[in-house]
């Protein structure tokens, strides 16, 4: 049987996919970003789990970015079909539960572009991130020169997608490209404390919030606080709404369904 490109783990509440080509530097294949694509679809219809968790198989890179060897020979009609056919930044920004990137070591090209797909990047002080695809004489595909503006800021963006260069973990969290950095032996440990804590809330809550900030950044500011309005509204319509505040005013501690 041939091994698995990527490993399923559900622990409780809290999934961990594992990108397992770790002598490929954990590299995005065809076949690698379909099987991601399927895991996020399976585990967007199981309502047991709640939270996320995205990372890479060994101690080198979390996705050392695309498998440039499939880019030989491949022509422009070719790369159309083949982004068309399993475009995982996308399924990743789409996915209604929170996600977590805990990366690990190297995240560059279509590996920062995952990470800056999912909700929140949790950084090994070893990390390394950065977009090089102009030193291919490309660009990013997966949604570098789109997400990396919003998180960054304009000129630093252009400044990275420019150069090419790599940056160090504290140097993406002082950015804003990543949200924390640990030291690499409690990377695992921080990322599951933290998706435990986000898994403990109502996934009612949660898939609103997430829905609430998406348009954040997609619609005017009017529009953004109308659709929050009216997912305030939605709210109240939760039995989670109810548990929520039952439990506060009893002064315990809530046990949400996702109802």
């Amino acid at each position: 049987m041939a091994e698995e490109n990527v490993l399923r783990e559900i622990e409780g509440r809290v999934a961990t996919l594992t990108i397992n080509r770790p002598d490929k530097l954990n590299a995005l294949n065809i076949a690698t970003r379909g099987e991601l694509s399927d895991a996020l679809a399976e585990l967007e219809e199981n309502d047991e789990v709640r939270v996320v968790i995205v990372t890479g198989a060994g101690e080198k890179a979390f996705i050392a970015g695309a498998d440039i060897g499939e880019f030989a020979g491949r022509t422009p009609i070719d790369q159309f079909k083949v982004m068309g056919a399993s475009n995982v930044f996308d399924a990743f920004d789409a996915f209604s539960k929170p996600t977590i990137a805990a990366i690990n070591g190297f995240c560059l090209g279509g590996g920062c572009e995952l990470a800056m797909a999912c909700d929140i990047r949790i950084a090994s002080d070893r990390a390394k991130l950065g977009q090089p695809e102009v030193n291919l004489g490309i660009l990013p595909g997966g949604g570098g020169t789109q997400r990396l503006p919003r998180l960054v800021g304009l000129g630093t963006a252009l400044k990275l997608l420019y150069t090419g260069e790599l940056i160090r973990a504290d140097e993406a969290f002082r950015i804003g490209l990543v949200d924390e950095v640990v030291p690499a032996p409690d990377l695992m440990n921080r990322v599951r404390e933290l998706a435990g804590t986000i898994a403990s809330k109502s996934p009612v809550a949660l898939r609103l919030i997430k829905e609430a900030v998406r348009a954040s950044v997609r619609t005017s500011l009017d529009e953004g606080l109308r659709h929050e309005r009216a997912l305030f509204g939605l709210a109240f319509s939760s039995e989670d709404k109810v548990e929520g505040v039952d439990a506060f005013l009893a002064k315990r501690q809530p046990d949400f369904k996702g109802r």
